[in-house]
């Protein structure tokens, strides 16, 4: 037997949550420009390439998730502490016609990715690599925000 209250607005809050979630994603997407997203279904998987950042003691550290780019479309910039990666997925061979394709699900196109860096990192010494698929970038921390080691007196 149940004894305790019933509160018919209890589960709708996690739905009111949701939905706003749902809105937010949609806003952010329309700030964004259209050419970066155009190729991928979906509101989320419009976040390409996926990333990974992490941190150590001297550097910060981004994967980047993006196989079957062309290298020579990398492009990789930094301004203060936003990191933006471009490039292109190449589409289809030329050779084939569109009406022979029976399927075509893979995704082509231009695509801009813009990531919030955690803490100032230097302009100079930055390394990126792209190799099977990966594109690993360090980006070496300001000597500022590298931590900083406090003895503790004890008396």
């Amino acid at each position: 037997m149940f004894y305790g209250s019933w509160d018919p607005f209890r589960d709708y809050d996690g739905l009111w949550r949701a939905f706003n979630r749902v809105f937010d994603d949609i806003a952010a997407e329309r700030r964004m420009p259209l050419f970066r997203t155009s190729f991928l279904p979906g509101l989320s998987a419009r976040r390409y390439p996926l990333v990974n950042v992490s941190e150590d003691g001297d550097a910060v550290h981004v994967e980047a998730l993006a196989p079957g780019l062309d290298p020579d479309s990398l492009k990789i910039s930094l301004t203060g502490d936003q990191l933006r990666i471009e490039g292109e997925k190449p589409g289809l061979s030329p050779d084939i016609k569109p009406e022979a394709q029976h399927r075509r699900e893979r995704g082509a196109g231009r695509f801009v990715r813009v990531i919030g860096l955690p803490i100032e990192v230097e302009g100079n010494g930055i390394k990126a690599v792209y190799k099977n698929g990966l594109l690993t970038i360090t980006l070496p921390k300001k000597e500022e925000s590298k931590p900083k080691q406090i003895a503790v007196k004890v008396n």
